[in-house]
């Protein structure tokens, strides 16, 4: 039992230790974003849970959008507006749901940002979508590689183990039932915890790296 404890521990030093990213976007061809004077971040989909974690993620896009010259309607204000309009949260989850939102804040841009996979690989999209005609005027994709699913899973041996002789056994069930129940698939809790704000924040800044800017920039 010692032994397997030194074993998952080393694991999970080593999971910690790994973490990478990567993104890429696209813009229509000839689209003059100088025009865009306003734009509103009206959702965050996904496996990300809790309103919390979803406006963290939002603000981290609003910095990229504001670096790049875009004044930034966030999250948490969109949804209070469209609560009072009674709109429904399946409504701004499409393309056309979220250019209808838009109006609604008389902007001529908005943004959606969906995280599809949360595991030991995250994986992360972004939309900046006309309201006029729901047109996608620029898209961004990004990966990062979390640690997560090895951590967890460490996590949880170690803590099965130690159960299992608090209890007075080693039994293989114990551990496996222990590992099983640990697991989750998503980002829980009402906030993001500092470690996927670090890869959150890698990969949002991928995800933007080639997102036009408003002005243009001189260097």
């Amino acid at each position: 039992m010692r032994s397997l404890c030194l074993c998952v521990l080393t694991a999970a030093l080593f999971a910690a230790g790994c973490s990478s990213s990567e993104g890429e976007s696209y813009a229509t061809a000839g689209y003059d974003f100088s025009s865009l004077d306003k734009v509103a971040i009206v959702e965050v989909t996904g496996k990300v849970y809790g309103e919390t974690a979803k406006n963290e993620i939002g603000n981290m896009f609003t910095m990229e959008l504001m670096k790049r010259g875009y004044a930034v309607i966030e999250r948490s204000k969109v949804q209070s507006v469209l609560k009072e309009q009674e709109f429904q949260a399946s409504e701004i989850t499409t393309d056309e749901g979220a250019a209808r939102a838009g109006k609604v804040h008389n902007v001529p841009a908005v943004m959606l940002i969906n995280v599809p996979k949360y595991k030991s690989k995250m994986e992360m999209s972004a939309k900046l979508i006309d309201v006029e005609d729901a047109t996608i005027l620029w898209i961004g994709t990004g990966t990062g590689n979390t640690g997560k699913g090895l951590a967890t899973f460490v996590g949880a041996a170690a803590g099965a183990a130690a159960g299992a002789v608090l209890a007075g056994g080693d039994s293989d069930d114990r551990v496996v039932g222990g590992v099983i129940g640990g697991v989750v698939g998503g980002v829980a809790g009402n906030a993001l915890s500092p470690d996927q704000k670090k890869v959150f924040k890698k990969v949002v800044k991928k995800v933007c790296d080639s997102l036009p800017p408003r002005i243009p920039q001189t260097k």
